[in-house]
């Protein structure tokens, strides 16, 4: 799934951020591990972790283009209400536990 979400974003020349749920971040911290001896440059696959506030903190942020999220319908909504007055793009996936931010 992290993969699946991640190649489209690299392969059209983004840079990722991606946080993972928050009880569950070391498949993402081996796959950025992977990442840098695949050698990707530095920067092009970020991971964050944290719990909720970080994922609204990524979501408000002006330099985030894009959501991708994976997760509860609940924070679904919530990211919706944010991105309809910033005007990113956005792509849900509702009914999962894992986050992912691209800009």
């Amino acid at each position: 799934m992290l993969a699946w979400k991640i190649a489209p974003a690299l392969a059209t020349g983004n840079t990722v951020v991606l946080k993972p749920a928050e009880f569950t971040p070391l498949t993402a911290l081996a796959f950025a591990q992977i990442c840098e001896e695949a050698g990707l440059p530095a920067g092009v696959v970020n991971i964050v972790t944290g719990d909720g506030s970080t994922g609204e903190a990524l979501v408000k942020h002006s330099d985030v283009d894009k959501i991708a999220f994976t997760g509860s319908t609940e924070v679904g909504r919530a990211i919706r209400k944010v991105t309809a007055q910033s005007h990113k793009k956005l792509s849900l996936e509702l009914g999962w536990k894992i986050s992912f931010h691209y800009f």
